[in-house]
């Protein structure tokens, strides 16, 4: 399993995409902290950057990897290596080299700028942005065998998540803005994880008017600490059931 994850990891790391990908995460975060007054600003500004460049990178590449190591995964397959140790080798390879250019991107400016426990959080955040996406991009990538699609279902996935899930939830606050909802919109924070990333670094910077509806809820409802840690919890979950998903599928798919 060693060998595979050392292997793939070096792979990647080889490819100018990754290298381009970081360079271009370090441009935005020195950018943005030099031309902003403060480091609280700066630390905001990058939050919006983060949350969309950082997924759409996540699921695009994985997907796009998975697809043009076929021939690799078939030939790993034939060996007498299990289905499991394959697949969650590929995951492990892919999520460190890309949560490495994560961390040189975004994390070495925040910690030169902006060393606090809101910075700490925003790397935090970035790095388990990166691993759920990369997750869901394993999952479409097994489930469909066609490249074209794959990379499609991956991009509206990103899509759905970073700007119609906002606008569906809307459309159910105003039918039903006559009834208690709360508890509904608590529910569908938890079913987006740019969503809940984006609301815990607002919590922990305390910019309440920032946070919209869902986010004033799930102020109300679990603030503080216990807030930073239900959605840290909710974010491991879209880890860890997709990757799972992915490996049941895995391991019964005809190659």
């Amino acid at each position: 399993m060693k060998k595979i994850i050392k292997y793939i990891i070096a792979d990647i790391l080889r490819s100018k995409i990754i290298i381009g990908y970081a360079v271009l995460l370090l441009m935005i975060s020195l950018t943005v902290f030099n031309l902003q007054p403060s480091s609280g600003k700066g630390l905001l500004s990058l939050i919006s950057i983060v949350l969309i460049i950082v997924p759409l990178i996540s699921i695009i590449f994985s997907t796009i990897y998975i697809y043009n190591s076929r021939e690799f995964i078939e030939l790993m397959v034939s060996q007498p290596i299990k289905r499991k140790t394959i697949w969650l080798s590929f995951y492990m390879g892919i999520s460190a080299a890309m949560s490495l250019a994560f961390v040189i991107g975004v994390g070495l400016p925040v910690m030169i700028y902006s060393c606090n426990a809101i910075g700490i959080l925003l790397i935090i955040v970035g790095v388990l942005q990166t691993l759920t996406f990369i997750s869901i991009a394993m999952l479409a990538a097994v489930y469909s065998k066609d490249k074209a699609r794959g990379i499609g279902i991956g991009v509206l996935i990103w899509l759905y998540f970073s700007l119609i899930f906002d606008g569906f939830v809307l459309f159910l606050l105003f039918q039903f803005q006559d009834y208690q909802i709360d508890k509904l919109a608590l529910i569908l924070t938890g079913l987006n994880p740019i969503d809940i990333s984006r609301i815990l670094l607002l919590l922990k910077m305390d910019a309440s008017a920032l946070m919209g509806y869902t986010g004033a809820v799930f102020r109300a409802s679990m603030g503080g600490q216990a807030g930073i840690l239900t959605g840290i919890v909710d974010l491991l979950a879209w880890i860890g059931i997709p990757l799972w998903l992915s490996l049941r599928k895995f391991g019964k798919k005809d190659l």
